[in-house]
């Protein structure tokens, strides 16, 4: 059996597959610590984010967490393939190879070089393959092949979770403020970038549907992510309806997912994203 690790980075909840592990990145709210996903849900964290002055603290998946992954599959007789948050974004990555020096045998390590609902497409393309019967060599051969077709862009509602993290000047956020400014992001390379700046959401909405056209589309085949930050799904639910024609005759309704503190934290919620493997 192959058994598909990854972080809560990714963003996958309720997990229903015995072949899926899904290890818990630590955020902390001043002296109180919480396991993302275990004792801290998607709610909960937006809840204490827009009641706190401060950004919460996000830390990586520790080695040793990874290690009593590996030792657990090892005893069973399977093998593991890791996939993780960006190396650049966050040290998950280097903890799951430090792990995996004694699991040579047993684990391949892949950087997803993405974050949120991108990492979450990675996985969920692992689980297809796995369920096609690819071989264990064969799917992290894939992964690291088809990778680089990901793609993520967002649109974010604010720009006040990017001054409190020290990303803007308060001075430009005040603007961007009185401007409706609504900055697109997109993860290239690993690492977040800004596309464009809009004046107000139907504009950002616009310049997020011009962002996947500009690629060539959506590879239908493969899997399809929308998401969304904050405690409500309505904006995403909006865009939907508006951009149709993205997606009309090849699926019925785009798969949904809240989005966590571990990207929701910098960019706060009422964003909107989309994540998917490019036609081109």
């Amino acid at each position: 059996m192959i058994q598909i690790i990854t972080d809560s980075a990714s963003d996958i909840v309720d997990v229903q597959r015995e072949d899926l592990t899904v290890l818990p990145i630590t955020i902390t709210f001043g002296e109180d610590e919480y396991q993302d996903g275990v004792n801290l849900t998607h709610e909960m964290f937006y809840e204490k984010l827009v009641e706190s002055d401060h950004l919460p603290v996000t830390s990586q998946v520790p080695p040793f967490a990874f290690e009593e992954a590996y030792r657990k599959v090892r005893e069973q007789g399977n093998q593991a393939i890791v996939i993780t948050l960006s190396s650049k974004l966050s040290g998950t990555w280097q903890s799951a190879k430090i792990a995996a020096e004694k699991y040579a045998d047993t684990v391949r390590v892949i950087d997803s070089e993405n974050a949120s609902i991108g990492e979450r497409t990675l996985v969920e393309y692992a689980l297809r393959l796995k369920d096609s019967g690819f071989a264990y060599e064969e799917i992290a051969d894939r992964l690291e092949a088809d990778k680089v077709r990901i793609r993520l862009v967002a649109l974010l509602d604010t720009l006040e979770y990017l001054k409190k993290g020290g990303r803007i000047s308060k001075t430009a956020a005040i603007a961007g403020s009185l401007l409706s400014i609504k900055p697109v992001i997109a993860i290239q390379n690993g690492e977040v970038a800004v596309l464009g700046k809009a004046r107000g959401s139907k504009q950002g909405n616009n310049l997020l549907a011009e962002q996947i056209r500009q690629v060539g589309g959506i590879d239908f085949e493969k899997p399809f992510v929308l998401g969304y930050t904050g405690m409500s799904d309505a904006v995403l639910q909006k865009y939907i309806a508006d951009n149709e024609a993205l997606w009309k005759g090849f699926v019925d309704r785009p798969e949904a997912a809240s989005v966590g503190g571990t990207i929701g934290t910098h960019i706060g919620p009422g964003a909107i994203g989309a994540a998917f493997f490019s036609a081109m």
